[in-house]
């Protein structure tokens, strides 16, 4: 796989959310985007975008990880941004 940049990953993800398993966001998606708060997703919904970012990529990322990361914050909530951080750091040592 060719090197991306954060900015076209926040650019597949822009992608991914404006129609995600049937729901249409047209807001603005920025780094800053909450995921549960601003797109109005649910836990299952971050399971279904894990598989999709492994299709899209063709590798399988280690979104196990950033989860349970997640579940151990006080604000379970997470921005995009740190997707967009996340897919830069696992993908570039594909």
């Amino acid at each position: 796989m060719s090197e991306r940049t954060p900015a076209q990953y926040l650019a597949d993800l822009e992608d991914v959310f404006r129609n995600f398993h049937g729901r249409e966001y047209s807001g603005p998606i920025s780094r800053e985007t909450w995921f549960f708060a601003d797109l109005g997703l649910a836990s299952i919904d971050a399971v279904i975008l894990g598989e999709t970012l492994d299709e899209r990529y063709g590798v399988k990322l280690p979104f196990g990880e950033m989860m349970a990361d997640l579940g151990s914050r006080s604000n379970r909530d997470i921005q995009i941004g740190e997707f967009v951080d996340f897919l830069d750091r696992h993908l570039k040592s594909t």
